[in-house]
């Protein structure tokens, strides 16, 4: 098999395994383990920590934000260690794609914001820990976890632009226009004012 050809198909395997792992949707599942109620049926209706929160069960948000930010984690270390960086990137975007839409829930799924800190600190842990710095300040002082996942992701590729790598910036630049699209409604909703702070339900 020619190498082109070899590397196209490792690159095509940690696609879909990054999509995979991605659309697991941990945070219907813990719902469910825990009595919590059809996530879909709650809140926002989305599947991620800050619509878990909104059962009341902090316990069930913490876990929901952890195993989402792990999975993307996971997908980019695991690509890395058996294939190489290029793979590693390609499998954090498709975890993030996956957490987005994933086929088991008819493509309908979470904003992507834990599997995108997650899968940042994964590829470059100071870029990553910035961008989780840039949301717990933000949350902090508005108390708007739409706001917040916005500006983590508004500031990735300046903090790649300054301290690097370089090899991520595109990456990085994809994943923030994707997280702005995903929040198209939150951000209409901010500009009206109506946009509703952690916790409430």
């Amino acid at each position: 098999m020619p190498v082109i050809e070899s590397t196209s198909t490792i690159l095509i395997l940690w696609a879909v395994i990054g999509y995979v792992m991605g659309s697991i949707p941990f945070g219907m599942v813990l719902a469910r383990l825990m009595n919590l109620g059809n996530l879909r049926e709650i809140g926002s209706g989305n599947i991620g920590a800050t619509n878990v929160l909104r059962t009341g069960n902090k316990l069930a948000a913490f876990g929901t934000l952890v195993l989402d930010g792990g999975k993307g984690a996971v997908a980019v270390l695991l690509a890395r260690l058996l294939a190489g960086e290029d793979a590693a990137q390609l499998a954090g975007l498709m975890a993030f794609v996956g957490h987005c839409y994933p086929v088991w829930l008819g493509f309908k799924g979470g904003k992507g914001v834990a599997t995108f800190l997650g899968l940042m600190l994964a590829l470059a842990f100071p870029v990553g820990a910035l961008c989780c710095l840039a949301w717990l300040v933000t949350a902090v002082i508005t108390r708007i976890s739409s706001l917040s996942a916005i500006v983590a992701a508004a500031t990735s590729t300046f903090w790649v632009v300054f301290i690097g790598p370089g090899a991520i910036f595109l990456l990085s630049a994809i994943l923030t226009l994707l997280v702005f699209w995903r929040h198209r409604e939150n951000i209409a909703r901010l500009r009206d004012g109506t946009e509703p702070k952690i916790g409430q339900k």
